[in-house]
């Protein structure tokens, strides 16, 4: 196909030579021209000079729509650029041309993940191996994607299976000069912090390990750092204990120590949080279904210490998933149909409504030791998340986060900012965060406090403009955490 579109490309340009180019004359020059393209964009890349890459490979494609190399290498450039739709597209179209090449099925249903698209990703890298049954990227990736559909015991059987000769993949390198080579500590399961925008592959070289799958005897790639990035203690304990044991194997500087994250389950951090002054958590305990669905089941809660209204919700989810608020012991069948798990976590409603009507939650990110205003979402409802408060329509509510961003200590006063420090210092977490309220007695109210909380950008639109300052003072104190690293030690070698 490609070949019609070439000569119809140059067609018009060799009309005006003298002879005319014959059609054999432009095939050849289309296809010197693309060699020409191809070379270029591989040296362009390895250069870090992404976008005159990106310019080859583009031109390239519009000569030959097929070729398999630059499909691949334009769609890596875009996902690496965060433009994931239009990577999807290119991806789609290197499947659609080259449906035997398994790499680009796993391309596209990596991205697919990305996009929380977990079926569609499943049936890429099925039929990636399909294609060849032992390719180990597609059962890397498998044993992610099927953990989120709930079949762990296959997914473990896919990460032994890709993870059995070697325990890390390695990313690209696209930046100038010795990268920064960072271990990148994951769990197959999810649960995962989203650290990746803060790991430019202009300035670090990833090695993405999956803990769980660790070989203690293995080796482990010379590094600058370990980032460990499973940040749900409630999802990922098995990988967090494999991180711990990895650990014992290098002297390089840690982020966010395994046993550090571990001790941030739902649970747990209510209860170490709830002894210190100025803190209040709620009381929460783990419930099996068959008690709450039985006919005792406000007896059993009341046992527990537990009243109306209360909250339920399945344990390992984030955002508000799966997350529900019960008025009266009538809602209880309602709440059982909608929630998924055996086991559900009971929680204790904290009331963080305001005398006119509305609740607050603040974020604040603690990001290397200091404390960084990220938001102050206000609402009418319980359950406040900042994408779905009263922000866009009302200016009072972002001049009330505005005003919160400008000055912290201000707004919320010494009490709660005392108790603020005093969780940062509990947490002992190079990069979390804490969403809270503020009781009527001018308590914190502490809903959640983890390493699993994202600092996401602002959109387009001029009503946020107010925050882009604040955001952009705590991913500089990411990005400052993560390249403050002893530059002397020249690389780490793994420790015996």
């Amino acid at each position: 196909m490609w070949k019609a579109l070439v000569t119809q490309a140059y067609v018009s340009e060799s009309a005006k030579l003298h002879p005319p180019l014959t059609p054999t004359s432009i095939l050849l020059l289309a296809e010197s021209r693309v060699n020409r393209l191809w070379q270029s964009g591989v040296q362009l890349e390895s250069q870090g000079r992404t976008d005159e890459a990106r310019a080859d490979w583009i031109e390239l494609l519009e000569l030959d729509p097929s070729h398999l190399g630059a499909l691949s290498r334009l769609g890596a450039l875009l996902a690496s650029a965060g433009e994931n739709a239009l990577a999807v597209e290119i991806f789609a179209e290197a499947v659609r041309q080259h449906p035997g090449d398994a790499m680009s099925h796993v391309n596209l249903a990596n991205l697919l993940i990305k996009g929380e698209q977990h079926e569609s990703a499943r049936d890429e890298l099925m039929q990636a191996l399909a294609v060849q049954a032992d390719f180990l990227p597609a059962h890397a990736a498998l044993a992610f994607v099927l953990a989120r559909l709930g079949d762990p015991e296959l997914a473990a059987l896919h990460g032994r299976v890709a993870f059995a000769d070697k325990c890390w993949v390695e990313s690209k390198f696209r930046g100038k000069g010795a990268p920064i080579r960072v271990l990148e500590l994951i769990s197959t399961r999810g649960g995962n912090v989203r650290i990746q925008s803060f790991l430019s592959d202009r300035v670090f070289q990833r090695f993405v390990i999956p803990a769980e799958f660790h070989d203690p005897a293995a080796p482990l790639p010379e590094h600058d750092l370990v980032v460990n990035a499973i940040g749900d203690a409630d999802l990922a304990g098995p990988a967090l204990a494999g991180a711990a044991a990895l650990l014992r194997k290098t002297t390089a500087p840690v982020i966010n120590a395994p046993a550090a994250v571990l001790a941030t389950g739902r649970y747990a951090i209510a209860q170490r949080l709830g002894a210190l002054p100025g803190v209040r958590t709620a009381r929460m305990t783990s419930i099996r279904r068959n008690l709450l669905a039985a006919p005792h089941a406000v007896t059993t809660l009341a046992e527990q210490g537990f009243s109306f209204p209360l909250l339920l919700r399945s344990p390992g989810f984030h955002g508000g998933e799966h997350f529900l608020k019960l008025d009266f012991a009538g809602d209880l069948p309602y709440a059982l149909e909608a929630l998924p798990g055996r086991e559900l976590l009971a929680i204790e409603y904290l009331d963080a409504f305001w005398p006119d009507g509305k609740a607050r939650k603040y974020r604040v990110m603690t990001i290397g030791g200091k404390l960084y205003p990220l938001h102050c979402a206000v609402s009418h409802h319980w359950k406040i998340h900042y994408f779905s408060a009263e922000m866009a329509e009302s200016p009072e509510h972002r001049a009330e986060d505005a005003a919160f961003l400008a000055d912290m200590a201000g707004v919320l006063g010494p009490q709660a900012m005392h108790a603020l420090y005093a969780i940062q210092d509990a947490l002992d977490l190079d990069y979390g965060g804490i969403d809270f309220g503020i009781g009527g007695n001018g308590d914190l109210l502490v809903f959640e406090a983890n390493a699993t909380m994202v600092i996401l950008p602002p959109g387009d639109d001029p009503r946020w403009n107010f925050r882009r300052s604040a955001v952009e003072r705590a991913c500089q104190a990411v990005h400052a955490m993560l390249t403050a690293i002893p530059r002397d030690i020249g690389g780490c070698t793994p420790a015996n």
